[in-house]
C-alpha cells in the first residue's frame, strides 16, 4: 500500500446563479497549487488548493486538506470534501 500525495486546484463557476464546481487541474507542487488558485480565483468567482492523500494502487481516498482558499467557495465544501 503505498500512498501518493497530488496537489489539485477546484476552481468554482457561477452556473443559474448557483456557485459549482469547475475542472479541477492538477499541480506539480503544494505552492503551485496554491498560486494558480489564487490566480483563478481573479478570473472566476472562487478557488481552492488542495492535497490529496491516496493509494496508489487501489485509488481509496485517505484524505483531503484545504490548502486555502480565495473568493467565493460554496459554504458546504469543506464538509462534501469529507464524504469523499
Amino acid at each position: 500500500m503505498a500512498m501518493k500525495t497530488a496537489f489539485v486546484v477546484q476552481p468554482f463557476e457561477v452556473h443559474r446563479k448557483r456557485l459549482r464546481p469547475g475542472r479541477q487541474e492538477p499541480a506539480q507542487t503544494e505552492s503551485g497549487a496554491v498560486k494558480k488558485a489564487e490566480n483563478l480565483a481573479k478570473r472566476m468567482p472562487g478557488a481552492a488548493a488542495l492535497k490529496v492523500v491516496a493509494d496508489d494502487e487501489t485509488g481509496e481516498l485517505e484524505g483531503v486538506t484545504i490548502l486555502g482558499q480565495w473568493g467565493e467557495i460554496p459554504d458546504d465544501f469543506a464538509e462534501s470534501l469529507q464524504g469523499t
